[in-house]
């Protein structure tokens, strides 16, 4: 069975990109912790983040820390928060935001019903983030 994030990668649900490539892609979450908040995902659908090859779980870390040194950057955080849960949707993802405490990990305070203007503009700022620092070949126009 075909999963959401499938879904969205192959264009069938809209999603806020800001980085794509063959093998992984990064777009905007519905459900943010903060402005920023974005899923790292393969295009292989893995369930389990353990049942990833290690070149897969590799990419994806990497895009994942390429996209969180930005946020860090263009909002002003301390650090990068990441997760993998995999609990919501049974394709491997990475969750990663800019981080300001301990208390920024709580998926019970994500805003689940975000302005799409807000989440339009953080999707542009971070694309034009990843651009300023080299990524551009892999950030869409939007």
């Amino acid at each position: 069975m075909t999963t959401l994030f499938t879904r969205i990668l192959n264009g069938e649900i809209p999603g806020r990109f800001v980085w794509r490539q063959d093998d992984v892609s990064a777009f905007l979450t519905t459900g943010p912790l903060a402005d920023g908040h974005t899923l790292v995902v393969p295009t292989e659908e893995v369930d389990r983040w353990t049942d990833a090859s290690p070149e897969t779980l590799a990419r994806v870390m990497e895009v994942a820390r390429r996209i969180g040194a930005v946020q860090v950057d263009i909002y002003d955080a301390p650090r990068a928060g990441l997760i993998v849960a995999g609990y919501e949707i049974n394709h491997l993802h990475v969750h990663v935001w800019p981080s300001r405490s301990m208390a920024d990990y709580n998926f019970a305070s994500a805003d689940q019903n975000p302005d799409p203007e807000v989440l339009d503009a953080n999707a542009e700022k971070l694309r034009q983030g990843l651009r300023d620092a080299g990524w551009g070949d892999f950030v869409p126009a939007s």
